[in-house]
């Protein structure tokens, strides 16, 4: 395979796996309002506890990727979004905070101060990496040199927003979802009501977007042209979000869940495909960002390819054992936050 696909296929794999397994967590802080009595918060903050900063790796591993196997297009969002990603950095900082800081006074007020900063973060957090991805998916207006030339004003267009708000409705069912894996009784049985909510918006929104992008996004058809049998995945993630409404009502949580991960998973894929070649797509008539325009040296490719033939099994082994030692349903004890 060619270096500059190779990686690009493998920056699809690591937004994946953020996608999906940062997403929960993030969802889990989206429901956190909803949450009663501080016993709940906890079991519900004990539930991500072991795995929220595990799952962060993801993203860093993204972004150190897309810095050195692309760094042109690293540069032109990084500099274009600078205000948004800062706003991220500081939402990523605040949820650590607010988990680790919650349980170190027993005041009412501190803890009601550091439960609303967990939820306000996580909600800023994944609403913009939504429009982050809408824009670079549906296209920016990009010099000649491929720098952004939009402006803030410029990231927040229809589709984009709409990307962005898609994206909090997928957090908060897949969050429910997860919670449904790890808690008992009662704060069960509405994570389950939380996780119908999430699921029928998300379905709509799902619609809404699709038709957004058919209708005013045209240039993300032009891969579904060119390869028929990428329409298949469409056809898949519509199964999966059908398996999850029959799991639901068959109280097979962790059906459902997988289910999620799969939706999303396909909804990655899609992105992914509609972008391919481009890294960033030109919405201004000028040259988009490609694999082979924004792409380091060939020594670099080949460098990296051989990092990451080590590194990637041992983040996914790593990932896997947290995953396994921390299973099953969440007790409170004298360690928890």
């Amino acid at each position: 395979m060619d270096l500059h696909v190779f990686w690009f296929v493998m920056l699809g794999v690591l937004l994946m796996g953020y996608a999906i397994l940062d997403g929960f967590d993030l969802g889990v802080g989206i429901l956190h309002p909803l949450v009663r009595g501080d016993t709940e918060r906890r079991l519900v903050l004990n539930s991500i506890g072991p795995l929220w900063d595990g799952n962060e790796v993801w993203l860093v591993t993204f972004g150190g990727a897309l810095f050195a196997a692309f760094p042109e297009a690293y540069a032109t969002v990084l500099s274009g979004f600078y205000l948004p990603v800062m706003l991220v950095l500081l939402s990523l900082i605040g949820r650590a905070i607010s988990i680790e800081f919650r349980s170190k006074s027993r005041s009412a007020f501190w803890r009601a101060y550091w439960d609303f900063s967990f939820f306000l973060s996580s909600l800023v957090a994944t609403l913009v990496f939504g429009v982050a991805l809408g824009n670079v998916v549906g296209g920016i207006p990009l010099s000649p040199q491929g720098h952004y030339v939009g402006g803030l004003s410029g990231l927040f267009q229809p589709f984009a927003l709409a990307v962005g708000v898609l994206a909090v409705a997928g957090a908060a069912m897949h969050g429910a979802l997860y919670l449904q894996l790890k808690l008992d009784g009662e704060l069960r049985r509405r994570a389950t009501r939380w996780a119908w909510g999430g699921y029928l918006a998300f379905v709509l929104l799902n619609m809404v977007v699709a038709g957004m992008a058919l209708q005013g996004v045209p240039h993300l058809l032009i891969n579904f042209e060119r390869w028929p049998v990428v329409w298949v995945m469409p056809v898949l993630v519509a199964l999966a979000l059908a398996n999850i409404s029959r799991c639901l009502v068959r109280q097979r949580p962790a059906q459902a869940f997988a289910s999620s991960c799969c939706a999303i998973a396909g909804l990655t894929f899609l992105a992914a495909a509609a972008l391919y070649p481009n890294v960033v797509v030109s919405s201004s008539g000028t040259p988009s960002l490609d694999v082979w325009r924004a792409a380091a040296s060939e020594s670099t490719l080949e460098l990296m390819a051989i990092i990451a033939a080590i590194g990637m099994p041992l983040v996914a082994t790593y990932t896997a054992t947290v995953y396994w030692v921390f299973r099953g349903k969440v007790k409170l004890d004298e360690s928890s936050y």
